[in-house]
Parts: structure tokens; sequence; C-alpha cells
């Protein structure tokens, strides 16, 4: 996040973490709060997670003003985030500080007010983190290493705030400060690591908790008192005419303990104008006391408060995700020094050039190259590969992978919080904040469906009494019932806790989904468009066929070959080169003589091999050698190479005696061709040696993937600039129906907007297209869903795709489509439940069948726990491999 200009307008990011944000009510709240803020020009709100961003001109407003609006609506701004160009300002550093205490958002709002009114600092930013109980402080001026303020920043703030030019001490400073809010407060070390994704306190444990607890105690007492334990229960005192005994006391006691944080958060909503679920409970509780019905106020306070505990605990669950995908990066690192010496230091103070020591079974600390060592490394983390991949000098390794069976060492090469890990993390931490339509659609109605229920309330509780003299203890009760099942908490957090598990539980598995509105798209694209080159193929050239000419063998045939490639670049000869060393042919290329080498571009090498004038290219190299192409001899002791000659291009032509006459020309080298095989003939100035064929390699699983994708109904299209032949070759072979070559970038792009209905609407249809993120830019752009492959390690594509396959692993793509139809189908499943509840709930309450315990019970904490348990399904979505297949056959 950075400054930048929109139409000439400078635009800054303020990012902030809202841990009491978690209903579409509570981020419409601040919505319209912030609403009101000059020059804020975006509000993002990103409920599931609790972080909200903001876009706005920061010559119109500040960071400051936006904190102090959302707080003004009752919401504790815990953290914020405001990277400029160049990060914080100079002077300027953090200090981290452990209270235990602070175990809610009440009391870090009460530390943040303390904090705030200090005159000794210049604070930029409080973070408060009650989950962890970490508090971090930002102040201009800081010296980091002593804690201290530099001499003309101490200067400046003595000078504006206290009069005096002395240095205060920043720590001594701010713990005094906490303490005087009634916390206990101790400095953090630098390596403590990043406390915002450390293990949150237990719900159970908090002040929240326990005042729901004491208030569950008054309302139980009371309703001893009142119901068994009738005389016990003497009236204590009159008021206005009412009659108050003592379990009207403690009813009354009750809805003031487990109450005051509901009155608290409906005062804000009254204030931000929200007709939300905090303001609905408020009046509840309120009105039920007010109309000399304590019982069902005390009843509501404890219940909607033992229902927000356990939302809030459902919350934490999928938010816990998140963390687990923190932790799976190592907090200490092994340094080996330039004199040897190893060091164990926090890791995320590595910088680029640093060498760390990975032993068998510990964790890679940050992303690197192997320097030395061998070992296999478990990437599943990072890839969701199940397989281990071997590791050796040259190759990449990510932080969070793990050393299986060797020694390594790696030269880091990105700060710690630059690794692809970190990436992954941040990238899903954002995602939800993509809404999807269905959210959206959400939303729309509840801001409709809300206030229509509230009207019916107040008819509900009004009309029967003033219409036809019913009595008003009875319909004010069934008045407040449908008051309190207007609230649609379960339905709007339907959507967001389904969108969080279904990405999180993708991220364990190597796929991330940028967005909700991606991980419904692509479980509703009707169409996968699949680039060739690199998605299913390898996208590195191999040795298929290799057919010995009479008088050589296979040998023979390589190792010419490889003897004059060793000279070239050429990728097809890197590969022919490749696959002789394989085979342990011409071991001693390197020391064969080749003189008067000779790269024909377009045709192929030539060169001397031991005195001897050898070729190695296409069949146009050879037209003015003499040699008969359309008449040659295959090996006839039954050795065939890797490919074979297929009988067909085996004749006996009329002035040959001999059996195995091949037309080289017209049947071996159009056939290979024509299965998208590239092919070189070997000769010298009086014979050929044979031919070799080579080609990108099929995916092995590829033609599994395409299969099981075809099973779930998705119709696959295979996009590439190939020929003809090629393209046709490797669709057979994969099982692809529709295919389309020798597509320049632009017209892959026809090819999509085609795919996708073209002008019309009628035949629209969704279109997801999956390349290698980089050369298939465009396209990826232009379809619904754009998804990558081979994502590990390159910002591009972590950048620009929709979705990103980490790993180069097909297996993925089915799992995504089940994995989204399945999200579909829960957040479906909440949704029309949640409605379906709420109707029977609505339509039962005017004949009395309904209370307050079945609306708060079943209407708001059962649903909400039923859609919450739902969502956490998805986190079992598993994909599937080819071993699952061949172990069950």
């Amino acid at each position: 996040m950075s400054d930048r200009a929109v139409d000439g307008t400078r635009v800054a990011e303020l990012e902030v973490r809202v841990p009491e944000m978690d209903c579409s009510s509570c981020a419409t709240k601040i919505e319209r709060s912030l609403g009101g803020v000059d020059g804020v020009a975006e509000i993002d709100p990103a409920v599931a997670s609790g972080r909200l961003l903001v876009r706005y001109d920061p010559e119109r407003t500040d960071e400051s003003a936006i904190r102090a609006r959302i707080e003004s609506v009752g919401y504790d701004v815990v953290a914020s985030t405001r990277r400029d160009d160049g990060g914080h300002p100079d002077g300027t550093g953090e200090r981290a500080y452990a209270v235990p205490e602070m175990d809610c958002p009440s009391c870090a709002s009460k530390v943040e007010r303390a904090l705030a009114d200090l005159e000794a600092l210049d604070l930029e930013s409080v973070e408060t983190l009650p989950g962890s109980g970490h508090v971090t402080v930002t102040v201009r001026g800081i010296d980091a290493s002593t804690s201290s303020l530099d001499t003309q920043s101490a200067t400046d703030v003595g000078s504006s705030r206290s009069g005096t030019g002395s240095a205060p001490d920043v720590d001594e400073t701010v713990v005094a400060a906490i303490e005087g809010a009634g916390y206990d407060a101790r400095p953090l070390s630098s390596d403590n690591g990043n406390p915002e994704y450390e293990e949150s306190t237990p719900i159970w444990r908090t002040r929240r908790a326990l005042t729901t607890a004491i208030g569950a105690v008054f309302l139980a007492v009371g309703m001893a008192l009142a119901f068994v334990l009738t005389s016990a229960n003497p009236i204590v005192a009159t008021v206005v005419g009412r009659e108050f005994a003592v379990s009207h006391l403690l009813f009354i006691a009750g809805a003031a303990v487990a109450g005051t944080p509901v009155l608290r958060s409906g005062y804000y909503s009254l204030r931000a104008r929200s007709l939300d679920i905090d303001f609905l409970m408020s009046a509840g509780i309120l009105a039920s006391v007010a109309a000399h019905h304590p019982f069902e106020g005390a009843m509501l306070a404890v219940l909607f408060s033992v229902a927000e505990l356990l939302e809030r605990f459902s919350m934490d669950r999928a938010r816990d995700s998140l963390r687990e995908l923190m932790e799976l990066s190592p907090e200490t690192a092994t340094v080996k020094r330039a004199d040897g010496e190893e060091e164990t230091v926090p890791a995320d103070v590595l910088e680029p050039g640093d060498t760390v020591v990975v032993r068998p079974g510990e964790k890679v600390p940050a992303d690197g190259v192997v320097r030395a060592g061998t070992s296999a490394v478990d990437q599943s983390p990072i890839t969701g590969e199940s397989v281990p991949v071997d590791r050796s000098s040259g190759d990449e390794v990510y932080a969070g992978t793990i050393a299986e069976s060797g020694y390594l060492e790696v030269e880091v090469t990105s700060e710690a919080g630059e690794s692809t890990l970190s990436r992954i993390v941040d990238l899903v931490a954002d995602a939800e904040r993509e809404r999807t339509n269905r959210e959206r659609l959400v939303d729309r109605f509840a801001a409709v469906y809300t206030p229509i229920v509230v009207v019916s309330a107040v008819a509900l509780a009004t009309g029967p009494p003033l219409l036809v003299g019913a009595d008003w203890n009875t319909w004010f009760l069934r008045g407040l019932t449908l008051l309190v099942i207007a609230c649609p908490c379960a339905f709007v957090i339907s959507t967001p806790v389904s969108v969080v598990s279904g990405i999180t539980s993708a991220a364990k598995h190597g796929v991330l989904i940028k967005g909700g509105r991606y991980l419904e798209a692509v479980g509703e694209s009707d169409v996968l468009a699949v680039d060739k080159t690199g998605t299913l193929t390898t996208d590195e050239l191999s040795v298929t066929d290799v057919v010995a000419l009479e008088g050589a063998d296979e040998d023979d045939v390589l190792a010419g070959a490889a003897a004059l490639e060793r000279r070239s670049e050429h990728p097809v000869g890197e590969a022919i080169v490749g696959y002789a060393d394989e085979q342990g042919v011409d071991a001693n290329g390197d020391d064969a003589t080749v003189t008067d080498f000779e790269a024909l571009t377009g045709r192929g090498v030539q060169g001397d091999l031991d005195g001897e004038r050898h070729y190695v290219g296409k069949p146009d190299l050879f037209d003015g050698l003499g040699l008969d192409l359309e008449h040659t001899h295959a090996r006839t002791d039954g050795g065939a190479g890797v490919g074979v000659v297929s009988p067909e291009e085996v004749d006996t032509q009329p002035q040959c005696s001999r059996e195995d006459c091949l037309d080289l020309l017209q049947t071996v080298v159009p056939r290979l061709e024509s299965e998208g095989k590239t092919v070189v003939l070997v000769g010298t100035d009086d014979r050929l040696l044979g031919l070799i064929a080579v080609a990108d390699r099929v995916r092995p699983e590829a033609a599994w993937a395409v299969s099981k994708l075809q099973d779930q109904g998705v119709h696959v299209v295979m996009l590439t600039g190939d020929n003809e032949g090629t393209a046709r070759a490797i669709a057979e072979e994969v099982g692809i129906d529709e295919y389309h070559a020798e597509l320049l970038p632009e017209e892959k792009l026809e090819v999509i907007r085609d795919l996708e209905g073209g002008e019309s609407t009628e035949s629209a249809r969704t279109v997801a297209m999956v390349g290698d993120g980089i050369n298939d830019a465009p396209a990826l752009a232009t379809a619904s869903v754009g998804i990558a492959m081979g994502a590990a390690g390159t910002d591009t594509a972590l950048e620009t795709a929709d979705v990103a396959l980490m790993g180069d692993d097909l297996t993925r793509l089915p799992y995504l489509y089940r994995l989204s139809g399945t999200a579909n189908g829960v957040i479906r499943q909440n949704i029309g439940s949640s409605l379906a509840v709420k109707a029977v709930l609505a339509a039962g309450t005017p004949f009395g069948l309904v209370t307050i315990i079945h609306a708060v019970v079943i209407g708001d904490m059962g649903m909400s726990l039923a859609v919450t348990g739902n969502a956490m399904r998805l986190s079992r979505v598993e994909p599937e491999t080819l071993d699952d297949d061949d172990s069950s056959a």
C-alpha cells in the first residue's frame, strides 16, 4: 500500500484492524460514519478478518480523523498501518509491550486513550492487540537501539508538549501510562515476532464472558425466587405505582451487568443512525425494563451476550486459519557467518545475502537459493505438493518449507516480510474484501428486510391493544420477540465466513484465491480455457524418439548429435544433449574433437567430428548432400530406439531387394510432426545415421485432470500458438475435444470473448482460463477468472492472477472447481436456512408460539453457530491425486 495519484488526485491507503467488526451491520455502521469524512474516497471492510481498508486524500483528511470517526461509532481500532512511499518517516520507530490483563476491546480502548493523552511523546500510531495482550506504539524521533528520543526530536516534543528539552525514556513513559490505566505492562524485545498472529486469549476468559456469567447468575437467582421460592421473594419497593420484588431487582441487575456492552454498542449505533442488531437489542432491553418486564430484559441481555460470545468464538475459528498460515514460518534461524561461526537469530531480522543453515527436520526460515548441500524438501505449505522434491545447489527454496533428509546452506534472497509465504498470508488476509455477488445481494436484502420487520414489530406491539383493546403485556412481548427476529445476524455472516473458510483451506493446499468473488466465479464457470505450453505440457523439450538407420545404432545417432549440439545453445540441442547424458552416451562428449562448428540459423548445426563432416538439423539441411531421404533403411536387428517405426511406414521398393525401406520425407517425418514433435536428422556427407524427435512432453497428470474436470461438467478448451498438427496431437492425448491453434496473444483474447458468448447476453457464459501467469497475462485478464500455474516465487503471477496454483500441479484444478462448487452450495444453504428459520419464527410470533428465548437461542445464536459450522466444512475438502485413483482401482 502506498500513496498514489488517481485522476490527478493523491490517494493514501490506511489499513486498520477492527476486531469487533464481525458482521455486515457493523461494517455498514462504520461505512456510514466514514462516509461523512471529507476526503475519504473508498471504504473497503473485510468482516471475517476484522480488517478495514480506507483510501483517502491526505490533503483533506488524515489517519487520526479516520480512526476517531471509527471509534465514534463504538469500535476500537486496535491496529493501523499506513505505508506511504518509503514506509515510516525518517526518525520513526516502533516499540512493543506485553499487557497480559488487556484481554478485550474495552480494555484496549482504555489503554489507547491513556496513550493518546501522553504529552511527553509524539506518537504517530498506537496498535493494541487484546487477543495476544500486546501493544505496539510508533513514536516519531525514536532511537530504536536505545528506546530514547533523539536530541532534536526530544527538544521539539518537550518544547511543544511539556515545555522542557529533556529526552524521556520511551519505555518508561509508555509503561507508566499503561499502568495508569490499571494494567501491568513490560517492554518486549524486538525478537518476539509478529504478535498480530499469535494465539489469542480464549473468548471464555475475557471480561465480556465474565460480565455475562455474572448477569446469568443474577438471572438464575431471580428466576428461582420468582418461580420456585416465591415465599422468599418479598416486595421491597413501589415506584410509580409499580411493585418491585427482590427478583425484579436481580433481573434489573442482570440486565445491567450483562447488557452494558450491548447498550454501549447500541448508543454508538444510534449516533451513526444504523438500524443494526446492537441498536435493536439495546432498544429491547431498555423497553423491557421500562415496561416493567425486567425478566425479559435480563433474559434478552444474557442470551444475546452469550450469542455474541459464541459468534465471536465461531469467527475466531475462521480467523485462526490465517494464524496457522503465519505459523508455518519459523521464529528463529541459524545464520552462518563469514568466519564459519553459527548464530541463532530471529527469522524476521534476516536480510538478503545472509547464509542460513537448515538441518533435517527444520523449516527454511526465508526464501532463498541453495548454495551447498542436498535435501528432499517438503514444499506442501507453499505448493500443496504431497511428495517432497529434491533440492540442491542452485535450486530455489521457500520460507516455511521443511528439509526432510539432508543439510542445506541457503542464501537468503528476500526480506522476511517479502517472502512467498508472507505474500500468501497478506493476499489471503486481503482476499475477503472482494465481496461476492451473493454477499452484495444479502446486504441489499438486509437493508430492506430489517426496517420492514422493525416496523412490523412496532405494529404488532401497539396495534392490537390500540385497535381492539388487547392486553398490552401480551402484545408488547410478542412485538419485542419480533424485534429480536428482525436482527439478520446469521443471514449476513453466512457468506463471509464461508468465503474465509474456503480461501484459507485452498491456501493450505497450494491454491491462492485472491477474493471471494473469484471463489464464487470458478464454481459457476461453464468453460475452462487451458493454455498448452507450460500448462498441459512441461515447457521443457525432451527426446521422444530415436530411429537408427542402416549401418548405425541408437548410440551412434545420439553420440553424433550430442557432440555437435554441445556447442549449440538451441533448446532442441539442449534436449538432445541432456537425453544423451541420461542414457550414458557420449560421456566424453566434451573431449570429442569438433572443428569448423557452425550454427545454421533455422536449419541446424554442422561441423567436423574427429575429421568427418557431420550434420544435425531439419530435413532441408540435407537437400544438397545427394542423400536419398525417400529411400533409406531402418535398423534390422530389432532395435528402433525410444520410438518405434510403425509397420505401415516400412515398404519394399521395386528397385531394392531389402524389406525395411523407409520414406522419411513422405511417411516418418510427417507422422512424427503430426504428433507435435520436432524432427532432426543426423548424418554425414555420405550417409544418414538416423533421426531424433523432440517434443514438449505432456504433464503426466494432464489427461487425469482434464477427465476429472469434464466429470464435473466443465467444458475444457485448449488454446495455443503452436501449429495445427501439434495442437491436435496434444488435445487428443489429454482428451480435449475443442482446441484453437496458431493463435497470437491478441487472438487468444478474441477466442475468450467468443467463448463467453460475444455480444450476446442470452448465451453469455463464465469462462475461466489457466496459463503460466506471464506470457498469457492479456488472456488471463480478459477471462472471468484468471488462473496462473506455478506461481510459487513468481511475483508477477502472485500479483496479477485471480487464482494462483502455487505448484506446477494440474491436480489442483479439479480440486479448485470442487472446492468452489462446494463453497457456492454452502453459501446457498446458509442463506436459505437463515431466511427459512427467520420466516418460521416471524410467522409464529403473532400467535404466541415463539418467545424471546426462541428468537435469541434459535434465530440468532443457533443460526450463527449453524452457518459458521457449515462453512467450516470447506476445510475438509481435500485434493484428489492420481495415486488416490490408482489405490482405489
